[in-house]
């Protein structure tokens, strides 16, 4: 039966990648002449409104087009956008409806409940001068890293690292970079427990 399940998802990636392959020429064709990463964030709108398990295929199947990386068993919900063409999706990661994805990188077997939202770090927007206007006091962009087998809960804010094996409790900001293991609540996110301390706890006799 399983080998079964997985021919019929290779099958579905496939069929899958045949489909949107017209949406990723256009895409090429007009990188050269698009803004800045505008024209990525355009088709990732108008993808995330396709319901349904089959617009996850979808989805999946042209950002393995057009992201620095998409792993093929890769699940992205309804209504997910993603805003830079540079993020990285490894293997075997969820990530639930409404969610807004910054520059990235999220590593295998990753969970993302609903509505999180990765921001491209803490200083995507200058504030310093009062005469001039916030739109146009620039900002830096950083790629956040969201360890491997982390489990972020439903309306995180993610603007830091997450090292592995994490757990961010639901609704939770993360300004901090925070160590492998760690379980974190609150605003801001604060480290209540480790998760390696109590399988170490459990391991001892």
């Amino acid at each position: 039966m399983t080998d079964f399940k997985e021919r019929v998802k290779g099958a579905a990636n496939l069929l899958s990648l045949a489909l949107v392959a017209p949406l990723a020429v256009l895409y090429w064709l007009l990188r050269p002449v698009s803004r800045g990463e505008h024209l990525f964030a355009g088709f990732s709108q108008f993808l995330s409104l396709i319901p349904g398990l089959s617009g996850s295929y979808l989805r999946v199947a042209f950002y393995r087009y057009s992201m620095a990386r998409c792993g093929s068993d890769n699940v992205i919900g309804f209504g997910s956008l993603f805003s830079h063409q540079d993020t990285e999706l490894h293997g075997g990661i969820y990530i639930g409806p409404q969610c807004n994805i910054g520059l990235s990188v999220i590593h295998p077997n990753c969970l993302i409940g609903s509505g999180v939202h990765i921001l491209s770090g803490k200083s995507q927007h200058r504030f310093d001068d009062p005469a001039i206007p916030l739109r146009l006091q620039g900002g830096e962009y950083r790629k956040i890293s969201l360890g491997e087998n982390s489990w972020v809960g439903n309306g995180a804010l993610i603007m830091a690292n997450v090292g592995r094996d994490c757990v961010i409790g639901a609704g939770t900001v993360v300004t901090h970079d925070i160590p492998a293991g760690s379980i974190v609540v609150g605003n801001p996110g604060v480290v209540v427990k480790s998760r390696y301390s109590d399988a170490s706890q459990r391991s001892d006799p």
